[in-house]
């Protein structure tokens, strides 16, 4: 006779899972439900005003000058040296007389 021995860490997920699909039915009605209701309109609560505080004054402070300093010149670079013309590299001409059997393109 064949043993079939069930997981036990299988037993867990499917409660939670059975468990998540019921709730969510649930909350879909709820939701639904608190979307159907109609609220009465509540009149709106009158505050006495307030008087505005005074803020006290902030002391000037004075500011302070900097003094301006001298930017040191840079030293003047030597000449970019000139380099002579260098030839452009030119590819390899393709002979004309190639054979058919070695073309790349296929019908």
């Amino acid at each position: 006779m064949a043993n079939h021995i069930f997981p036990l860490f299988i037993s867990p997920l499917i409660v939670i899972m059975s468990m998540s699909l019921i709730m969510s039915q649930t909350i879909l009605v709820e939701a639904r439900q608190l979307l159907e209701v109609t609220l009465p309109e509540l009149p709106k609560p009158e505050f006495p005003e307030l008087p505005k505080p005074e803020l006290p004054k902030l002391p000037e402070f004075p500011i302070p000058e900097l003094p301006k300093f001298e930017i040191p010149k840079l030293p003047e670079l030597p000449p970019f040296p000139h380099f002579t013309d260098l030839t452009k590299p030119t590819l390899p001409t393709i002979p004309k007389d190639i054979n058919p059997s070695h073309s790349t393109t296929s019908p």
